[in-house]
Protein backbone atom coordinates (compact mmCIF):
# COMPACT_ATOMS: atom_id res chain seq x y z
CA UNK A 1 0.00 0.00 0.00
CA UNK A 2 1.73 3.42 -1.12
CA UNK A 3 1.90 5.77 2.17
CA UNK A 4 2.37 9.71 1.76
CA UNK A 5 6.12 9.95 1.91
CA UNK A 6 6.54 6.56 -0.35
CA UNK A 7 8.70 7.45 -3.13
CA UNK A 8 6.84 7.10 -6.47
CA UNK A 9 8.14 6.38 -9.87
CA UNK A 10 6.93 6.81 -13.50
CA UNK A 11 7.85 5.12 -16.70
CA UNK A 12 9.86 7.91 -17.96
CA UNK A 13 11.55 11.05 -17.14
CA UNK A 14 13.64 13.41 -18.80
CA UNK A 15 17.29 14.27 -17.43
CA UNK A 16 18.15 18.12 -17.14
CA UNK A 17 21.30 19.17 -15.63
CA UNK A 18 22.37 23.07 -15.01
CA UNK A 19 24.49 22.83 -18.28
CA UNK A 20 21.30 22.26 -19.45
CA UNK A 21 19.68 25.20 -18.00
CA UNK A 22 22.88 27.40 -19.14
CA UNK A 23 22.53 26.56 -23.04
CA UNK A 24 18.87 27.94 -22.62
CA UNK A 25 19.22 30.49 -20.43
CA UNK A 26 22.46 31.69 -23.11
CA UNK A 27 19.77 31.51 -25.76
CA UNK A 28 17.31 33.68 -24.33
CA UNK A 29 19.98 36.32 -23.51
CA UNK A 30 20.91 36.07 -27.51
CA UNK A 31 18.97 38.10 -30.62
CA UNK A 32 17.76 34.49 -31.78
CA UNK A 33 14.73 32.74 -30.04
CA UNK A 34 13.06 31.30 -33.25
CA UNK A 35 15.05 28.94 -36.06
CA UNK A 36 18.38 30.45 -36.11
CA UNK A 37 21.68 29.48 -35.24
CA UNK A 38 21.46 26.92 -32.69
CA UNK A 39 18.85 25.26 -34.96
CA UNK A 40 20.78 24.79 -37.52
CA UNK A 41 23.72 23.74 -35.03
CA UNK A 42 21.54 20.80 -33.70
CA UNK A 43 20.78 19.25 -37.50
CA UNK A 44 24.44 19.08 -37.92
CA UNK A 45 25.26 17.56 -34.32
CA UNK A 46 22.53 15.05 -35.71
CA UNK A 47 24.11 14.63 -38.64
CA UNK A 48 27.37 13.90 -37.12
CA UNK A 49 25.92 11.34 -34.89
CA UNK A 50 24.16 9.24 -37.04
CA UNK A 51 26.06 9.97 -40.01
CA UNK A 52 23.31 11.07 -42.08
CA UNK A 53 23.77 13.65 -44.80
CA UNK A 54 20.97 16.08 -43.73
CA UNK A 55 18.58 16.60 -40.80
CA UNK A 56 15.44 18.61 -40.36
CA UNK A 57 14.79 20.06 -37.19
CA UNK A 58 10.66 20.61 -36.20
CA UNK A 59 8.55 20.99 -33.36
CA UNK A 60 7.32 16.99 -32.77
CA UNK A 61 7.74 13.64 -34.61
CA UNK A 62 4.40 13.81 -35.56
CA UNK A 63 5.64 17.03 -37.68
CA UNK A 64 8.60 14.86 -39.08
CA UNK A 65 6.45 12.21 -40.16
CA UNK A 66 4.06 13.82 -41.59
CA UNK A 67 6.36 16.41 -43.49
CA UNK A 68 8.25 12.96 -44.58
CA UNK A 69 5.13 11.98 -46.03
CA UNK A 70 4.41 15.15 -48.01
CA UNK A 71 8.32 15.01 -49.22
CA UNK A 72 7.80 11.36 -50.43
CA UNK A 73 4.69 12.54 -52.87
CA UNK A 74 2.17 10.55 -50.52
CA UNK A 75 -1.02 11.51 -51.57
CA UNK A 76 -5.15 10.36 -51.82
CA UNK A 77 -5.25 6.99 -53.22
CA UNK A 78 -2.29 5.62 -52.01
CA UNK A 79 -1.45 3.03 -49.53
CA UNK A 80 1.05 3.28 -46.70
CA UNK A 81 2.09 0.19 -44.35
CA UNK A 82 2.79 0.34 -40.84
CA UNK A 83 2.97 -1.45 -37.44
CA UNK A 84 -0.21 -1.69 -35.27
CA UNK A 85 1.70 -1.50 -32.50
CA UNK A 86 2.96 2.00 -32.19
CA UNK A 87 1.66 5.29 -31.39
CA UNK A 88 -1.04 6.84 -33.21
CA UNK A 89 1.21 9.24 -34.91
CA UNK A 90 3.04 6.30 -37.02
CA UNK A 91 -0.55 5.84 -38.50
CA UNK A 92 -1.94 9.45 -38.69
CA UNK A 93 0.71 10.60 -40.55
CA UNK A 94 -0.22 8.88 -43.80
CA UNK A 95 -3.98 9.80 -43.33
CA UNK A 96 -3.12 13.51 -42.93
CA UNK A 97 -1.86 13.17 -46.63
CA UNK A 98 -5.26 11.82 -47.29
CA UNK A 99 -3.54 8.41 -47.96
CA UNK A 100 -4.89 4.74 -46.61
CA UNK A 101 -2.96 2.66 -44.07
CA UNK A 102 -2.46 -0.92 -44.11
CA UNK A 103 -1.23 -2.51 -40.73
CA UNK A 104 1.26 -5.15 -41.20
CA UNK A 105 1.48 -7.68 -37.82
CA UNK A 106 4.92 -7.92 -35.64
CA UNK A 107 7.03 -10.42 -34.54
CA UNK A 108 6.07 -11.95 -31.23
CA UNK A 109 9.69 -11.79 -29.73
CA UNK A 110 10.56 -7.93 -30.31
CA UNK A 111 7.30 -6.15 -31.32
CA UNK A 112 8.45 -4.75 -34.32
CA UNK A 113 7.23 -4.90 -37.72
CA UNK A 114 7.41 -8.49 -39.77
CA UNK A 115 8.69 -7.98 -42.84
CA UNK A 116 6.79 -11.16 -43.85
CA UNK A 117 3.65 -9.56 -42.78
CA UNK A 118 4.88 -6.64 -44.92
CA UNK A 119 5.37 -8.39 -48.02
CA UNK A 120 1.49 -9.65 -47.91
CA UNK A 121 0.34 -6.29 -48.07
CA UNK A 122 2.03 -4.50 -50.48
CA UNK A 123 -0.66 -3.37 -53.67
CA UNK A 124 -0.28 -1.77 -56.03
CA UNK A 125 -1.30 1.00 -53.93
CA UNK A 126 1.49 0.57 -52.08
CA UNK A 127 3.88 4.03 -51.73
CA UNK A 128 5.88 3.44 -48.46
CA UNK A 129 6.35 1.70 -45.36
CA UNK A 130 6.81 3.10 -41.97
CA UNK A 131 8.65 0.44 -39.83
CA UNK A 132 8.74 1.69 -36.15
CA UNK A 133 11.78 0.79 -33.91
CA UNK A 134 9.80 -0.20 -30.84
CA UNK A 135 11.19 0.27 -27.63
CA UNK A 136 14.19 1.48 -28.76
CA UNK A 137 14.90 -1.77 -30.87
CA UNK A 138 15.50 -1.40 -35.00
CA UNK A 139 13.46 -3.59 -36.84
CA UNK A 140 15.24 -5.58 -39.52
CA UNK A 141 16.34 -2.72 -41.81
CA UNK A 142 17.82 -4.69 -44.37
CA UNK A 143 15.36 -7.23 -44.93
CA UNK A 144 12.89 -4.35 -45.34
CA UNK A 145 15.17 -2.37 -47.79
CA UNK A 146 15.09 -5.11 -49.96
CA UNK A 147 11.07 -5.75 -50.25
CA UNK A 148 10.83 -2.15 -50.31
CA UNK A 149 13.25 -2.02 -53.23
CA UNK A 150 11.61 -4.63 -55.29
CA UNK A 151 8.66 -2.78 -55.04
CA UNK A 152 10.08 0.87 -55.24
CA UNK A 153 8.75 1.78 -52.17
CA UNK A 154 9.47 4.77 -49.79
CA UNK A 155 10.82 3.77 -46.38
CA UNK A 156 10.23 6.07 -43.35
CA UNK A 157 12.04 4.71 -40.32
CA UNK A 158 9.83 6.10 -37.49
CA UNK A 159 12.89 5.91 -34.69
CA UNK A 160 10.67 8.00 -32.02
CA UNK A 161 12.08 5.93 -29.66
CA UNK A 162 15.40 5.11 -31.29
CA UNK A 163 17.77 7.71 -30.77
CA UNK A 164 21.38 6.28 -29.91
CA UNK A 165 20.51 2.55 -31.30
CA UNK A 166 22.56 0.83 -33.75
CA UNK A 167 21.44 -1.68 -35.89
CA UNK A 168 24.55 -3.71 -37.73
CA UNK A 169 26.73 -1.58 -38.37
CA UNK A 170 24.67 1.51 -38.90
CA UNK A 171 23.78 4.31 -36.56
CA UNK A 172 19.57 4.38 -36.65
CA UNK A 173 19.27 7.53 -38.57
CA UNK A 174 22.07 7.04 -40.81
CA UNK A 175 19.29 5.76 -43.38
CA UNK A 176 21.42 3.72 -44.70
CA UNK A 177 18.19 0.96 -45.56
CA UNK A 178 16.09 4.34 -45.76
CA UNK A 179 14.63 7.47 -47.45
CA UNK A 180 14.03 9.57 -44.08
CA UNK A 181 13.96 8.51 -40.13
CA UNK A 182 12.27 10.64 -38.00
CA UNK A 183 13.34 11.06 -34.29
CA UNK A 184 11.23 12.39 -31.34
CA UNK A 185 12.91 14.77 -28.83
CA UNK A 186 9.70 14.38 -26.29
CA UNK A 187 10.68 14.66 -22.81
CA UNK A 188 10.53 10.32 -21.84
CA UNK A 189 12.61 9.94 -24.59
CA UNK A 190 16.33 9.15 -24.57
CA UNK A 191 17.09 12.77 -25.18
CA UNK A 192 14.88 16.02 -25.28
CA UNK A 193 14.07 19.30 -26.51
CA UNK A 194 10.91 19.33 -24.42
CA UNK A 195 8.72 19.21 -27.62
CA UNK A 196 10.46 18.43 -30.51
CA UNK A 197 11.86 16.04 -33.38
CA UNK A 198 13.71 15.89 -36.37
CA UNK A 199 13.90 14.40 -39.79
CA UNK A 200 17.33 12.56 -41.37
CA UNK A 201 17.83 11.89 -44.91
CA UNK A 202 20.55 11.73 -47.43
CA UNK A 203 18.81 12.37 -50.43
CA UNK A 204 18.93 16.30 -51.28
CA UNK A 205 16.07 16.40 -53.27
CA UNK A 206 14.16 15.27 -50.39
CA UNK A 207 15.88 17.43 -47.45
CA UNK A 208 14.77 20.55 -49.57
CA UNK A 209 11.57 19.62 -49.43
CA UNK A 210 11.27 18.59 -45.81
CA UNK A 211 12.89 22.13 -45.08
CA UNK A 212 10.18 24.20 -47.57
CA UNK A 213 7.60 21.90 -45.75
CA UNK A 214 8.87 22.43 -42.63
CA UNK A 215 7.90 26.26 -42.92
CA UNK A 216 4.81 27.19 -44.95
CA UNK A 217 5.82 25.90 -48.22
CA UNK A 218 8.55 28.59 -48.63
CA UNK A 219 11.70 28.59 -51.05
CA UNK A 220 14.59 30.85 -50.98
CA UNK A 221 17.23 29.91 -53.59
CA UNK A 222 18.62 31.32 -56.63
CA UNK A 223 18.91 35.29 -56.52
CA UNK A 224 16.51 35.03 -53.41
CA UNK A 225 19.37 33.75 -50.94
CA UNK A 226 20.28 37.25 -49.84
CA UNK A 227 17.47 39.38 -49.74
CA UNK A 228 13.99 40.07 -48.92
CA UNK A 229 12.48 37.43 -51.68
CA UNK A 230 10.59 33.78 -51.41
CA UNK A 231 8.52 32.00 -52.79
CA UNK A 232 5.76 29.35 -51.67
CA UNK A 233 5.33 26.75 -54.27
CA UNK A 234 3.40 24.16 -51.88
CA UNK A 235 1.27 23.85 -49.21
CA UNK A 236 3.28 23.58 -46.01
CA UNK A 237 3.03 24.02 -42.51
CA UNK A 238 4.46 25.98 -39.63
CA UNK A 239 6.62 23.23 -37.85
CA UNK A 240 9.98 24.80 -37.39
CA UNK A 241 12.30 24.12 -33.67
CA UNK A 242 12.65 27.11 -31.93
CA UNK A 243 16.48 27.95 -31.07
CA UNK A 244 15.60 27.49 -27.28
CA UNK A 245 14.37 24.22 -27.90
CA UNK A 246 17.95 23.30 -30.15
CA UNK A 247 20.25 25.16 -27.48
CA UNK A 248 18.73 22.43 -25.50
CA UNK A 249 18.84 18.99 -27.55
CA UNK A 250 22.57 20.14 -28.42
CA UNK A 251 23.20 20.03 -24.63
CA UNK A 252 21.46 16.74 -24.24
CA UNK A 253 23.06 15.33 -27.25
CA UNK A 254 26.73 15.46 -25.23
CA UNK A 255 25.37 12.74 -22.76
CA UNK A 256 23.48 10.64 -25.22
CA UNK A 257 26.21 7.86 -25.07
CA UNK A 258 26.46 8.18 -21.31
CA UNK A 259 22.25 7.85 -21.60
CA UNK A 260 22.30 4.41 -23.93
CA UNK A 261 24.95 3.05 -21.16
CA UNK A 262 22.68 4.06 -18.32
CA UNK A 263 19.62 2.44 -19.62
CA UNK A 264 21.36 -1.00 -20.93
CA UNK A 265 22.55 -1.31 -17.49
CA UNK A 266 18.86 -1.14 -16.41
CA UNK A 267 17.74 -3.42 -18.48
CA UNK A 268 20.21 -5.80 -17.74
CA UNK A 269 19.56 -5.36 -14.29
CA UNK A 270 15.69 -6.15 -14.66
CA UNK A 271 16.65 -8.75 -16.42
CA UNK A 272 18.55 -10.54 -13.90
CA UNK A 273 16.83 -9.65 -11.15
CA UNK A 274 13.14 -10.40 -12.17
CA UNK A 275 13.72 -13.32 -14.87
CA UNK A 276 9.64 -11.71 -15.90
CA UNK A 277 8.77 -12.33 -19.96
CA UNK A 278 9.96 -9.08 -21.56
CA UNK A 279 11.05 -8.19 -25.24
CA UNK A 280 14.39 -9.86 -27.00
CA UNK A 281 16.90 -8.17 -28.48
CA UNK A 282 18.05 -9.51 -31.38
CA UNK A 283 22.31 -10.54 -32.53
CA UNK A 284 22.18 -7.42 -34.91
CA UNK A 285 20.89 -4.84 -32.13
CA UNK A 286 22.37 -2.50 -30.10
CA UNK A 287 19.57 -0.80 -28.72
CA UNK A 288 19.47 2.60 -26.70
CA UNK A 289 15.88 1.12 -25.04
CA UNK A 290 13.15 3.42 -24.49
CA UNK A 291 11.10 1.11 -22.52
CA UNK A 292 11.68 -1.94 -20.74
CA UNK A 293 7.99 -4.07 -21.31
CA UNK A 294 7.23 -7.18 -19.15
CA UNK A 295 4.32 -9.37 -19.74
CA UNK A 296 1.96 -10.39 -16.92
CA UNK A 297 -0.53 -12.61 -16.79
CA UNK A 298 -2.86 -10.28 -15.00
CA UNK A 299 -1.96 -6.59 -16.80
CA UNK A 300 -5.19 -4.52 -15.28
CA UNK A 301 -4.85 -5.85 -11.76
CA UNK A 302 -1.22 -5.69 -11.86
CA UNK A 303 -1.39 -2.11 -13.12
CA UNK A 304 -3.17 -1.23 -10.38
CA UNK A 305 -1.56 -2.62 -7.47
CA UNK A 306 1.67 -1.40 -9.07
CA UNK A 307 -0.02 2.30 -8.09
CA UNK A 308 -0.97 1.51 -5.20
CA UNK A 309 2.52 0.59 -4.37
CA UNK A 310 3.81 4.09 -6.34
CA UNK A 311 4.31 2.51 -9.73
CA UNK A 312 3.06 4.75 -12.10
CA UNK A 313 3.70 2.60 -14.89
CA UNK A 314 2.46 2.42 -18.36
CA UNK A 315 1.26 0.39 -21.04
CA UNK A 316 2.66 0.83 -24.87
CA UNK A 317 0.33 0.54 -27.16
CA UNK A 318 -3.48 -0.28 -27.04
CA UNK A 319 -3.16 -1.70 -31.26
CA UNK A 320 -3.58 1.53 -33.28
CA UNK A 321 -6.18 -0.77 -35.64
CA UNK A 322 -8.58 -1.21 -32.75
CA UNK A 323 -9.23 2.67 -32.14
CA UNK A 324 -12.53 3.81 -32.80
CA UNK A 325 -11.44 6.11 -35.76
CA UNK A 326 -9.17 3.01 -37.53
CA UNK A 327 -12.33 0.48 -36.87
CA UNK A 328 -14.26 2.80 -39.55
CA UNK A 329 -11.91 1.15 -42.08
CA UNK A 330 -13.16 -1.88 -41.51
CA UNK A 331 -10.45 -2.88 -38.87
CA UNK A 332 -11.15 -5.16 -35.61
CA UNK A 333 -9.52 -7.51 -32.84
CA UNK A 334 -8.63 -10.43 -34.18
CA UNK A 335 -6.89 -8.94 -37.17
CA UNK A 336 -3.26 -8.72 -36.02
CA UNK A 337 -2.79 -11.59 -33.48
CA UNK A 338 0.53 -11.06 -32.28
CA UNK A 339 -0.11 -7.53 -31.10
CA UNK A 340 -2.91 -8.08 -29.66
CA UNK A 341 -1.44 -10.81 -27.48
CA UNK A 342 1.30 -8.46 -26.91
CA UNK A 343 -0.83 -5.29 -25.72
CA UNK A 344 -3.12 -7.74 -23.74
CA UNK A 345 -0.05 -8.41 -21.31
CA UNK A 346 2.33 -5.90 -21.83
CA UNK A 347 3.00 -2.86 -18.92
CA UNK A 348 6.74 -0.41 -19.04
CA UNK A 349 8.22 -0.34 -16.01
CA UNK A 350 10.24 2.45 -15.10
CA UNK A 351 13.34 2.97 -16.90
CA UNK A 352 15.35 6.45 -17.08
CA UNK A 353 19.26 7.34 -16.34
CA UNK A 354 18.42 9.06 -13.17
CA UNK A 355 17.11 5.65 -11.62
CA UNK A 356 19.54 4.36 -9.01
CA UNK A 357 20.63 1.32 -8.23
CA UNK A 358 19.19 1.65 -4.94
CA UNK A 359 16.22 2.67 -6.53
CA UNK A 360 15.94 -0.09 -8.73
CA UNK A 361 16.80 -2.29 -5.70
CA UNK A 362 13.52 -0.44 -4.32
CA UNK A 363 11.33 -0.88 -7.62
CA UNK A 364 12.51 -5.27 -7.70
CA UNK A 365 11.48 -5.26 -4.60
CA UNK A 366 7.66 -3.60 -4.86
CA UNK A 367 7.26 -5.29 -8.31
CA UNK A 368 8.28 -8.47 -6.61
CA UNK A 369 5.46 -8.04 -3.93
CA UNK A 370 2.86 -8.23 -6.49
CA UNK A 371 3.25 -10.09 -8.25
Amino acid sequence: MQTQDMKTYGYGRQNITQEDIDAVVEVLKSPYLTCGPNVKAFEQTICDYTGAKYCVAVNSATSGLHIAMMAAGVKEGDEVITSPMTFLASANCARFCGADVKFADVEKETANIDAQEIKKHISPKTKAVVPVHFAGQSCDMEKIHEIAKEHNLFVIEDAAHAIGSDYKDTKVGSCKYSDMTVFSFHPVKTITTCEGGAVTTNDEELYKKLCAFRAHGMHKDGDMVNNWKYEMRELGYNYRMTDVQAALGISQMKRLDKFKKRRREIVDFYNRELKLPHLTEKDFSNACFHLYPILVEDREKFYFDARKAGLNLQVHYIPVHTQPYYRQFGYNWGDFPNAENYYKHCISLPLYPDLTDEDLEEIVRRIKGIL
